[in-house]
């Protein structure tokens, strides 16, 4: 492996009843992933999906390239843009990953592009995977 090159490239539909799904497993019931009259009071175009959530799906598609999330040893990001969930039809996230570098132990370095119709969601994204 070489740095740039590509690795995967994965997407993944997010539809309002995960958001409601996530908000109950994760306590995390802010209204502004569940009601848009409140997403709106707060600024926002509408529900817009949980930050957490969406790092969730970066690491699932991390470690489903790797072999299994005990591959994953360290994921790091920032939520650069909010990820919104219309009412009718699903948000699309694709989560994409290219080889930044390979460590002397054989781990690989892998930064990692998220986005919501082209626009970077998480933003810098990066994983060390040990294969």
């Amino acid at each position: 492996m070489n740095p740039g090159d590509e690795l995967f490239s994965v997407e993944y539909a997010i539809h309002r009843a995960d958001l409601a799904a996530y908000a109950a497993a994760s306590g995390d019931n802010n209204p502004i992933h569940l009601d848009d009259t409140a997403a709106k009071a707060a600024g926002l175009p509408g529900v817009i999906a949980h930050g957490m959530y969406t790092m969730g799906l970066a690491a699932r598609a991390v470690a489903d390239w790797a072999g299994g999330p005990a591959k994953v040893a360290a994921l790091t990001a920032r939520f650069a843009k909010p990820v919104p969930v219309p009412a009718d039809s699903p948000a699309t996230v694709t989560v994409s990953g290219a080889v930044r570098k390979v460590l002397d132990d054989g781990a690989i370095e892998v930064n990692l592009t998220v986005q919501c119709d082209g626009t970077k969601v998480l933003a810098p994204a990066r994983a060390t995977v040990r294969i």
